[in-house]
C-alpha cells in the first residue's frame, strides 16, 4: 500500500521525534500492522477510532502513522468537561468587539470569517480519550463528520468546503470494562475501530531486552509474564486492576542500573497491590509472583540512603548526579534537577531523618530517573515533608497545587482573564509554567479529583523542560469502596508508586525529640505506646482513632506539651480525637486503649479551682487561667469584636486552651453542638486579645471561587476582589470561618496548603506566599485562622470536616456548659427569674442532652434555646414556663414519638407543659373533732418517796472496733417531679436501686439528706433531696450472722450532728440481748439504749466516746425523750408513766442524780384514753401561736404533743418543765386504732405476733400537724371517694391532722410495684408498706418496701406556696381573652360629657360620639373611649374569645373525633384481616420495643440523609452565574450557568445496590421451654419486631431476610428479603411462626 506524500502549509504542525531514525527495522510487526491497517482507511477516507487498554500505546501508534505520512495535526484532549465552544468556535473580545476564534474542529462557518480552517486544508485531528466526552459532544463530533455538497452550493450558502484530505483519530478505551461514557451509536458508526493492545510477548521481550542489557534474561521474562497474567480475562474476573505494561520499560530502565535490586520491590513501584486491594486480591497477585518466582523482597537489598547530590554542568543542563549506598556499595547516576543548587542530604534543620525516611528518599531517586512519583501514605504521616526534601536536596523549586473534586482540566491547564484594555486572554495554569520551566509540581490530592481531569496530564502539547517532574500527594484507596478506590489501570500508567507507611516507634520517637528537644520523656512514651497499639490492632474502629493520631498530630500535642508540662497526656488524646464526639463505641475503645496503656485521665479541674478561670487585662497583659500575651494593638480597632458575653467557667477553660495553642503557633478549630457559643467564645476571645477578625461564612454552595476571590465585571474588565481570607493574609488579621462543615470537604481542603505550608494560588494567578515573591501576596505574620464546625453526624446535615482535615488544625470541642456553669451564666441572663425555674430548666435539658447522645432524639439542645427562653422569663415574668418552653419543643409537636419523649422529659423535672390551673388535685379534707380536755397529769414530789427513787449512774468507756474498709457504689437516681400534670402533695419520687429479696427497715434525715437503711442483706443507701445520685454501702461483713436459724435483722438509722454531720450510726435489734434505741437527740451526738421490760438506760454519748448507765426501780415498756433532760418512761405491764430528770452534764463534777417522779393521770370524765400508751411524744413545744391555734384561746406554755391510738393528737400543757398539774387536751378517735395489718392481696391475711417496729407517725411543730402512716382498713374510705369510685391501690395513706385548719387528710401512698417475698418479716417492720420520717418543717419523706422513695408536703403554708409557684409556672395567660388596643389619636377634641343617646335597636358602636354604651368614641358613656362621664357596658364583645372557650370543646364533639379514630382503627383491622384480640397480641410486642424502634429509625434516617445531597450541575444554560465562567458570560456564551441536581452517577461506576442484612433467629424448643424461666422467647419476639419495624419504609436501603435455626435446620425460612411484611398482621404472622 503506498501514500502520496504532500508538502504540508504548516510545517509546524507535523510531528516529528515519534520515529526513530532506522524507521522500518526498529518497528514491532504489530505496530507496522496498525500503520498499514490506519493507511488503508485514509486511503479510503475513513476515520479511525483506536480502542485499547490504558497506556501510550495507541497514541504513539496514531502519531507515529502521522508523522510518517507527514500531516498536520491538532490535538486535542477530551475531559468531561470539553464544551462545545472548545472544540469549534471560541468567542474571544478584541477592542471591544467579541470575535470567533477557530478551535481544533470548525466547520460551516460564514465568509466574513477569514481565518484557514484544519478542515478547509487537510489536517488529521486527533481526539484523545474519547471514553471521557459528554454525550452532547458526541453529537456535535457525529455531526461534524457528514459533510456530501458541490462547491457551488456551498458558495452560496456562504459555507467553506471541508478538506478531502481532513480525517479525525480518535483514541479511546473499551467502556463497560474500563469506567467512562459509551460512545453515542451514530458517532460510533462513522468510524472504523481498531483493537491496539498490548504487543505481542515476544515483540516486548525484545524491547526490553535492548533496554536492560544488564538484567538477566530470564529476570526479563518472569517480570513481563507476570504482567502479562495480570491483564488476562481471569485476573479482570477476580476485579484485580489491569498491569501497566506500558511502564515495564521504565522499571527496566531502573533495574539495568541496579541489577542487584529485588524485583518484588519493583513490581511494588509499578503494581501497589498492598495498598488497592483487599485480601483475596492480595494473595492472587502474591500467588502469580510466587508462580513466576519473584518474591525476592528478603533476600535481595534496597538502597539504604542518599549519599550525596551534586549538580552536573555540562550539556544536558538541569541534571544532578546522585549516589546511593547499597549493600556499602555506591552507585552514582544521574536524573533530572532543578535550577536551584543542590542540597547535600541530612542538611536540613527542619527535617528529621530516619533510616525508613533515608530508604524512601533513595528508592524515589531511582524512580525519578525515569517517571512522575506518586506517594501514597495516610493523612499526616509527612508525604509533603518527604516531597519537599527530596525537591531541596535536588534544586528543585516547587509548584504546590491543591486538587478538589469539582477541578476541571481546564483549571488545570488554563486561566481566562481580560487585559487593561477589555480584552479577553489566557493564561497558563501554574501547572503549565511548571512545566515550561522546570519545575517540581506537587499534586496534592488526585485521590480526590475526577478521573477525566486527571487524564490530561498524560499529554501535553508544549515544549515541556526536561527537567519538569510530579509529586502526587494521595491518601491510600479505600478497598471495596466504590467511590474511594481512585487508583484504577488508568491512573497506574500514569506514576510510579511510593507508600508512606507510618514510622516504627523509635524513629517517630526520634522524629519527635529532634523537632521538640524539650519535650517530656515519659508523655511521649505513652503517647508512642498508645498511638502504635491503635495502629497494630485490626480493629477498624482503632485503626480510625489512629489516623486521628498521625505523626503530625503527635507533633502538636508534644509542642504543647514542651510548652506546658503540666497537661495530661490524656487530655491532649482526647482532645486530638475529639472524644467528646465520638460514637459511643469508639469513644469507650479510646478509653479502655487509654487505660491499657496506663494514660490516667485527671479529675476534672473546674470543680476544684474554679476561681482559677478568670481572665484580667492589666497593664497590656491579657491572662486567662495561668497563660498570659500581650495585648496587640490593631490598625483597624472598628474589626475588634465586642459582645455580650457572661463568663463561666467552662468557657474560660476552652479560651485558655485555646490561648496556649494559639501563642504556640497554632490555627484552630473549634467543634459542638449548635448553641453551645463558639461564636461567643471566639468573639469573646479576640475581644480580649484586641484582634481584628474577619468572617467567612461558609454554606453548602461555597465554591474554591467564593472562597479565595470574587469576580466581578467593572467597564467591561473582570475585578477580582479579596476575599475576607486573602484580606486576613495581607493584613495579620484573625480569619473566623463559621459554619466550615456546611461546605463541601472538596472546596474546604484547599485550605489544607494555606494552614500547612502558608501557599495558595488564587484565580487572578496571583498566589499567597510565605516568603515574598513577585506577583505574590506575602502571609502576614499574624495570620490566623479559627475554625467553627458543627460535629460530625446525623442530624447536622454537614460534611465530616474534622475528618478530612482535622489533623491540620488545633481542634477543641465545646460543649454546653456543665450544670454549674450554666445555671451561674442563666442566672446572669434572667436576674429576677426564680432559681427553681431555673434549677427545672438546667436539668430538663441536661437530661435532653443526654438522650441526643445516646440516640433517643436526634435534635441536641443546646444552651441558646434555654438562654432565649430565660431572657423571655425574665422580660415577662408573668408568663408560664409551661408556656414558654414551647417557644423551643414546638418544632416537634407534630412528631408523636419525639413528643412523648420530650414531655416525659420535661415532667421529670418538674415542668408541667400540658398541665391546666385548674388540675389541683389534693386530698379530700375532713373535720376534726373538737379539742377537749381530758384531763391532768401530776408530777409527784417531794415526801417520802422521794428518797426511793433516786437512780444511781455509773459510767465507762465505749470499746470500739475497726475500721472496716467499705466500698461506696454510686448509682445514678431517675428523680421524677410529681407535680408534672396536677398538683398534689408529693413532691417527687425515685427508686433506690436495690435487689427485689431487700427490705427497707427505716429511714431519717439531716438537713437535705435521706438515709436509708435496709435489712436483707444490711445496707445504708444515702442521698440528697434534690441530688440525682444515690450512694449506697452494703454492710453484710460488719452485720454478720452471728445466731443459726432463721436470723431476720432489724436496723434503725439516726443521723448525727455538728461536728460529725454527714455520719450515722446504725443499730441493730436483733441481736440477743435485743436493746432499742431512742434517736430524739442524735443531732446532739447522743442516743439512749433501753431494753423491753429492763431496767436499766444506756447513754451514749458519741464525742466523749462514753457510756452512762442509770438503773432504773422499774421495768420498761417505752421511753420518750421529751426534753435533753426530762424522759418520760413507761412501765411494762402497767403502763404507769413516770418523768425522769437528769443534769444537763452527766460525768460532771457535781455528782447529780438522776431522779425519777411518778405521774398520776386523772380523767375528766369517765372513758377510754388517757391511760394507753403514748406511740409518739414530741421533742420539743408546740410554736405559742400555733398552740393557741390548736387550743382554740391564747395561751403561752411549755407544751408537748403526744400521740396514741385512741386519739389524733394530744396536747399536754405544762409538760414537762412545770410541776404543777398539767391539762391533757385531746381530739379524740370514734374507735381506737389498731395494730396489725388487715387482710392484704399480697399477704393473704397477716400471719405477725406483737406490735409492729415502726410506729410511722411524725409530729411537725412548725406545721402544726401529726402525720401517721396507716393500712387502708384503718381509713375510711367512704368518706373520702364517692361510692361510684373505686378506692386506688396504695402502700399505706398518709393522714394528716392538721390542728391550726382543724382539719383531717388522708393522702394516698402509690403502691410500690415490687416488693420482696418475705411477707412476714415485712410485716414484723412496720403495719403499712411504708416507714416514714419527717422532712423539713412542712413534710415527710415516705420509702415503701420496693425501694420507693417519695416526698411529701404538708404543710398548710408549704403547700400555699408551691401552688402559686406552680400556677405561675403554667401562666395564667391562658384562661383570659386578650384584646388588642391600638392608641391613636382622634383628632377631634372632647366636647363635654354626656350619657350620649340609646340606641333602641342595641346594636354595637365603635369609635364617635353619638351613642351610649358604644366602645372606642369619645364623649359618651361606653368602654375602650375618652372623655365620657363612666363605664357603661351595653353587652358587646369588646375582645375575641378566650382561650378557655377554645379549649372547652363540647364532650359529644370528643366523643365523635373518637369513635372516628376507633371506627377506621376497626376498618384498618378488617382490611389486613386481623382481629382485635392479635392487634392487642402484637402490640404487646411492639410496644416494648417503642423506644428502640424509634433509635434505630433515626439511624437510618441519617443513613439517608448522606445520600441524598445534591451536587452542582454546571455548564447549564439557566440557574445562578457560575463564577468561573464570568469572562465567557461577557463574550456571549449561554452556558455560563450552574443550578443544583441530583448527579447522575458516572457511567462505568458500580451500582448503588441496597445494603443486605440477614437476622438469624434461635427458633429451637428450648426457646419455649425456657420462656417462662428467663423470658428468652419473647426477648427474641421483640428483637424481630423491632428489625422488621425500624425497617419498614426502608426498602429502597435495605433488603432483608430473617432466617431461624434450630435442631431442625440452620435456614428455616421465615422472611423472605423479597415478600418483606407490609404491615401488623404479616409481622404477627412472623412471630407466631417463630
Amino acid at each position: 500500500i503506498s501514500y502520496v506524500l504532500k508538502t504540508p502549509r504548516n510545517p509546524e504542525l507535523v510531528l516529528f521525534t515519534y520515529l526513530s531514525s532506522t524507521v522500518t527495522e526498529a518497528l514491532p510487526q504489530m505496530v507496522t500492522q496498525h500503520l498499514r491497517w490506519i493507511m488503508q482507511k485514509d486511503l479510503l477516507g475513513q476515520d479511525v477510532f483506536l480502542i485499547g487498554p490504558p497506556g501510550p500505546l495507541r497514541r504513539s501508534v496514531a502519531m507515529q502513522y502521522l508523522e510518517l505520512t507527514k500531516r498536520e495535526v491538532e490535538y486535542v484532549a477530551l475531559s468531561r468537561d470539553t464544551m462545545e465552544t472548545d472544540l469549534k468556535q471560541r468567542r474571544e473580545i478584541r477592542s471591544g468587539t467579541a470575535f470567533y476564534i477557530d478551535q481544533s474542529i470548525s466547520f460551516r462557518f460564514f465568509s466574513d470569517s477569514h481565518r484557514t480552517t484544519p478542515n478547509s486544508v487537510g489536517f488529521t485531528l486527533v481526539l484523545s480519550t474519547c471514553d471521557r466526552i459528554n454525550r452532547n459532544v458526541n453529537i456535535l463530533i457525529s455531526e461534524m463528520l457528514v459533510t456530501e455538497h458541490t462547491k457551488e452550493e456551498l458558495d452560496a450558502w456562504k459555507i467553506v468546503r471541508v478538506s478531502e484530505d481532513f480525517r479525525v483519530i480518535a483514541l479511546g478505551l473499551p467502556v463497560p470494562r474500563y469506567k467512562g461514557n459509551p460512545l453515542d451509536p451514530p458517532l460510533r458508526s462513522r468510524f472504523q475501530a481498531r483493537d491496539v493492545y498490548y504487543l505481542p510477548f515476544k515483540d516486548q521481550l525484545e524491547h526490553l531486552y535492548t533496554i536492560g542489557p544488564n538484567v538477566p534474561p530470564e529476570r526479563v521474562s518472569q517480570l513481563l509474564s507476570f504482567a502479562t497474567t495480570l491483564c488476562s480475562q481471569e485476573s479482570a474476573s477476580l476485579s484485580l486492576p489491569d498491569f501497566p505494561v506500558d511502564n515495564l520499560p521504565a522499571a527496566l530502565a531502573v533495574l539495568n542500573l541496579f541489577p542487584m535490586l529485588s524485583a518484588q520491590q519493583l513490581v511494588q513501584r509499578l503494581y501497589p497491590y498492598e495498598v488497592m486491594l483487599g485480601k483475596e486480591g492480595r494473595t492472587a497477585v502474591e500467588g502469580v509472583l510466587r508462580r513466576f518466582e519473584l518474591i525476592d523482597g528478603s533476600t535481595k537489598p534496597s538502597p539504604t540512603a542518599v549519599v550525596s547530590v551534586e549538580s552536573v554542568n555540562g550539556d544536558p543542563a538541569g541534571q544532578a548526579a546522585v549516589t546511593l549506598n547499597i549493600t556499602n556499595q555506591n552507585i552514582t547516576f544521574q536524573v533530572p534537577a532543578g535550577t536551584r543548587p543542590s542540597r547535600p542530604p541530612k542538611s536540613s534543620p527542619a527535617f528529621i531523618s530516619t533510616p525508613t525516611h533515608d530508604r524512601l528518599l533513595a528508592e524515589m531517586m531511582r524512580s525519578h530517573l525515569v517517571k512522575d512519583i506518586c506517594l501514597i501514605g495516610a493523612k499526616g504521616c509527612g508525604k509533603s515533608v518527604i516531597a519537599r526534601e527530596f525537591a531541596e536536596m535536588l534544586g528543585y523549586s516547587i509548584e504546590p497545587i491543591m486538587l478538589y473534586q469539582d477541578m476541571t482540566a481546564r483549571d488545570l491547564l488554563q486561566q481566562r482573564y481580560t487585559l487593561p484594555n477589555g480584552d479577553t486572554a489566557w493564561r497558563a495554569s501554574p501547572l503549565v509554567t511548571a512545566a515550561q520551566e522546570g519545575k517540581l509540581v506537587l499534586l496534592d490530592g488526585i485521590h480526590r479529583v475526577n478521573l477525566g481531569t486527571l487524564a490530561v496530564l498524560s499529554r501535553s502539547i508544549f515544549p515541556v523542560h526536561p527537567s519538569f517532574r510530579i509529586i502526587a500527594l494521595a491518601e491510600p484507596p479505600q478497598v471495596g469502596s466504590t467511590s474511594q478506590q481512585w487508583l484504577g489501570p488508568e491512573i497506574l500508567t500514569m506514576f510510579l508508586f511510593h507508600t508512606i507507611k507510618p514510622l516504627a516507634k523509635a524513629e517517630e520517637t526520634a522524629v519527635i525529640q529532634g523537632m521538640i528537644p524539650n519535650v517530656p520523656k515519659e508523655a511521649v512514651e505513652q503517647l508512642q505506646h498508645l498511638t502504635h497499639s491503635l495502629r497494630k490492632s485490626n480493629d477498624p474502629t482503632a485503626l480510625s482513632l489512629a489516623s486521628s493520631l498521625s505523626t503530625r498530630q503527635l507533633l502538636r500535642i508534644c509542642r504543647r506539651l514542651s510548652q506546658y508540662p503540666e497537661e495530661s497526656v490524656a487530655h491532649a488524646v482526647n482532645k486530638a480525637c475529639l472524644s467528646r464526639f465520638l460514637p459511643s463505641l469508639a469513644r469507650s475503645a479510646l478509653q479502655k486503649s487509654l487505660v491499657n496503656c496506663s494514660i490516667e485521665d485527671q479529675p476534672d479541674p473546674a470543680s476544684e479551682q474554679s476561681h482559677l478561670y478568670t481572665c484580667t487585662v492589666k497593664d497590656g497583659l491579657l491572662t486567662i487561667g495561668n497563660v498570659s500575651v500581650p495585648v496587640y494593638s490593631p490598625d483597624e480597632k472598628m474589626k475588634v469584636p465586642d459582645v455580650l458575653f457572661y463568663e463561666n467557667v467552662q468557657h474560660m477553660m476552652v479560651m485558655q486552651d485555646m490561648l496556649k495553642d494559639f501563642l504556640l503557633g497554632e490555627h484552630l478549630l473549634l467543634v459542638g453542638n449548635q448553641g453551645v457559643g463558639k461564636n461567643k467564645i471566639v468573639d469573646r476571645f479576640l475581644h480580649l486579645m484586641n484582634r481584628p477578625r474577619e468572617y467567612l461564612q461558609l454554606h453548602r454552595d461555597t465554591t474554591v471561587q467564593t472562597l479565595t476571590l470574587q469576580p466581578s465585571v467593572r467597564d467591561g474588565i473582570i475585578v477580582y476582589e479579596d476575599s475576607p481570607l486573602v484580606k486576613a493574609v495581607k493584613m495579620g488579621h484573625i480569619l473566623v470561618i463559621d459554619e466550615a462543615d456546611k461546605a463541601p470537604t472538596n472546596v474546604t481542603c484547599i485550605l489544607k496548603t494555606l494552614v500547612e505550608s502558608g501557599e495558595m494560588i488564587l484565580a487572578d494567578g496571583r498566589r499567597i506566599v510565605s516568603a515574598g515573591r513577585p506577583n505574590a501576596i506575602p502571609m502576614h505574620p499574624d495570620f490566623r485562622m479559627i475554625v467553627l464546625a458543627n460535629r460530625p453526624g446525623f442530624p447536622f446535615l454537614g460534611n465530616d470536616f474534622f475528618g478530612a482535615l482535622g489533623d491540620i488544625f488545633s481542634c477543641h470541642a465545646v460543649d454546653n456548659p456543665k450544670p454549674q456553669a450554666e445555671f451561674a451564666m442563666l442566672k446572669q441572663y434572667g436576674p429576677n427569674v426564680p432559681d427553681a425555674i431555673l434549677q427545672k430548666l438546667v436539668a430538663a435539658f441536661g437530661e435532653l442532652r443526654a438522650m441526643a447522645d445516646q440516640g433517643t432524639i436526634t435534635y441536641p439542645y443546646s444552651t441558646r434555646e434555654v438562654v432565649n427562653i430565660v431572657k423571655h422569663l425574665q422580660k415577662f415574668p408573668d408568663e408560664g414556663l409551661a408556656n414558654v418552653v414551647r417557644n423551643v419543643f414546638d418544632f416537634d409537636s407534630y412528631n408523636k414519638d419525639i413528643r412523648e419523649v420530650l414531655i416525659a422529659a420535661l415532667h421529670k423535672h418538674g415542668i408541667p407543659i400540658g398541665a391546666k390551673p385548674t388540675s389541683v388535685h389534693l386530698a379530700k379534707e375532713l373535720p376534726l373533732p373538737d379539742c377537749k380536755m381530758a384531763g391532768y397529769w401530776t408530777i409527784s414530789q417531794g415526801g417520802s418517796t422521794r428518797r426511793k427513787l433516786l437512780c444511781p449512774t455509773e459510767s465507762h468507756q465505749i470499746d470500739i472496733k475497726g475500721p472496716v474498709f467499705l466500698r461506696v457504689q454510686s448509682y445514678p437516681s431517675e428523680r421524677h417531679e410529681s407535680r408534672s400534670v396536677s398538683f398534689t402533695e408529693e413532691q417527687a419520687h425515685w427508686q433506690i436501686p436495690m435487689n427485689e429479696v431487700n427490705i427497707v427497715c427505716d429511714v431519717t434525715t439531716a438537713n437535705d439528706s435521706i438515709y436509708v437503711a435496709t435489712c436483707n442483706p444490711v445496707s445504708l443507701y444515702a442521698m440528697k433531696e434534690k441530688g440525682d445520685s444515690v450512694q449506697c454501702v452494703e454492710l453484710y461483713d460488719i452485720f454478720p450472722r452471728t445466731i443459726s436459724g432463721v436470723w431476720q435483722p432489724f436496723v434503725s438509722v439516726a443521723a448525727l450532728g455538728n461536728p460529725l454531720q454527714d455520719q450515722v450510726v446504725l443499730h441493730e435489734e436483733q441481736v440477743c440481748p435485743a436493746y432499742k434505741m431512742c434517736k430524739e437527740f442524735a443531732h446532739k451526738n447522743w442516743f439512749l439504749f433501753y431494753k423491753e421490760n429492763g431496767s436499766q438506760l444506756d447513754v451514749v454519748d458519741v464525742l466523749e466516746g462514753q457510756v452512762h448507765t442509770i438503773s432504773l426501780p422499774i421495768n420498761l415498756k417505752a421511753v420518750f425523750l421529751v426534753a435533753e433532760d426530762r424522759w418520760l418512761l413507761v412501765e411494762s405491764k402497767t403502763d404507769r408513766k413516770f418523768l425522769l430528770t437528769k443534769p444537763m452534764h452527766m460525768g460532771a463534777e457535781d455528782t447529780g442524780v438522776c431522779q425519777l417522779h411518778a405521774i398520776s393521770e386523772d380523767a375528766v370524765n369517765t372513758g377510754f384514753g388517757t391511760s394507753s400508751a403514748p406511740q409518739e411524744v414530741s421533742n420539743e413545744q408546740l410554736p405559742n401561736e400555733n398552740l393557741s391555734t390548736a387550743l382554740g384561746q391564747k395561751i403561752v406554755s411549755p407544751n408537748r404533743v403526744l400521740c396514741d391510738t385512741n386519739t389524733y393528737a394530744n396536747v399536754i400543757v405544762g409538760f414537762p418543765d412545770l410541776m404543777s398539774p398539767n391539762e391533757v387536751y385531746s381530739f379524740k378517735r370514734s374507735s381506737p386504732i389498731t395494730e396489725g395489718r388487715g387482710p392484704d392481696m399480697f399477704f393473704g391475711t397477716s400471719k405477725r405476733t406483737g406490735p409492729a417496729k415502726r410506729v410511722n407517725c411524725v409530729c411537725l411543730l412548725g406545721a402544726n400537724q401529726v402525720v401517721r402512716a396507716l393500712p387502708p382498713t384503718q381509713v375510711p374510705l367512704t368518706e373520702i371517694y364517692p361510692k361510684d369510685v373505686t378506692p386506688p391501690m396504695t402502700a399505706a395513706y398518709l393522714e394528716v391532722t392538721d390542728l391550726n385548719s382543724k382539719k383531717l387528710k388522708y393522702i394516698p401512698v402509690p403502691r410500690s410495684s415490687s416488693v420482696s417475698p418475705y411477707t412476714v418479716w415485712i410485716s414484723k417492720v412496720s403495719d403499712t408498706d411504708v416507714v416514714m420520717a419527717p422532712l423539713g418543717s412542712g413534710g415527710v419523706v415516705t420509702v415503701d418496701m420496693g425501694g420507693y422513695v417519695r416526698l411529701w408536703e404538708t404543710g398548710l403554708d408549704n403547700l400555699q406556696r408551691s401552688l402559686l409557684e406552680w400556677r405561675n409556672m403554667i401562666g395564667s395567660e391562658d384562661g383570659r381573652p386578650i384584646q388588642i388596643t391600638i392608641q391613636r389619636d382622634s383628632g377631634l377634641d372632647v366636647s363635654s360629657p354626656k350619657h350620649g343617646q340609646i340606641d333602641p335597636k342595641n346594636a354595637p358602636h365603635v369609635g364617635g360620639n353619638q351613642w351610649a354604651g358604644g366602645t372606642g368614641g369619645r364623649d359618651t358613656a361606653g368602654l375602650g373611649g375618652k372623655g365620657g362621664p363612666y363605664r357603661l357596658d351595653a353587652g358587646h364583645k369588646v375582645y375575641q374569645i378566650s382561650q378557655a372557650e377554645k379549649d372547652a370543646v363540647p364532650d359529644e364533639v370528643k366523643r365523635a373525633a373518637r369513635e372516628m379514630g376507633e371506627k377506621a382503627f376497626k376498618q384498618r383491622l378488617k382490611e389486613i384481616e386481623m382481629s382485635e384480640y392479635d392487634a392487642t397480641t402484637y402490640e404487646r410486642f411492639s410496644g416494648a420495643v417503642r423506644r428502640q424502634v424509634q433509635s434505630l429509625r433515626i439511624i437510618l434516617d441519617s443513613l439517608q440523609a448522606k445520600g441524598k445531597e445534591r451536587q452542582w450541575l454546571r455548564n447549564q444554560a439557566l440557574g445562578e452565574l457560575d463564577d468561573a465562567k464570568i469572562i465567557d458570560g461577557l463574550t456571549g456564551e449561554k452556558a455560563i450557568y450552574k443550578r443544583r441536581g441530583e448527579l447522575e452517577p458516572e457511567l462505568g461506576s458500580p451500582q448503588q445496590k441496597p445494603k443486605r442484612l440477614r437476622l438469624l433467629a434461635d427458633v429451637s424448643g428450648s426457646m419455649y421451654r425456657f420462656n417462662g424461666v428467663d423470658g428468652r422467647l419473647e426477648r427474641s419476639m421483640e428483637a424481630v419486631c423491632m428489625v422488621m419495624e425500624a425497617l419498614e419504609n426502608y426498602e429502597h436501603k435495605f433488603k432483608y431476610d430473617i432466617v431461624g435455626h434450630s435442631g431442625d435446620g440452620f435456614d428455616i425460612e421465615l422472611v423472605r428479603c423479597d415478600k418483606v411484611p407490609k404491615n401488623n398482621k404479616e409481622r404477627l404472622k412472623v412471630l407466631k411462626v417463630q
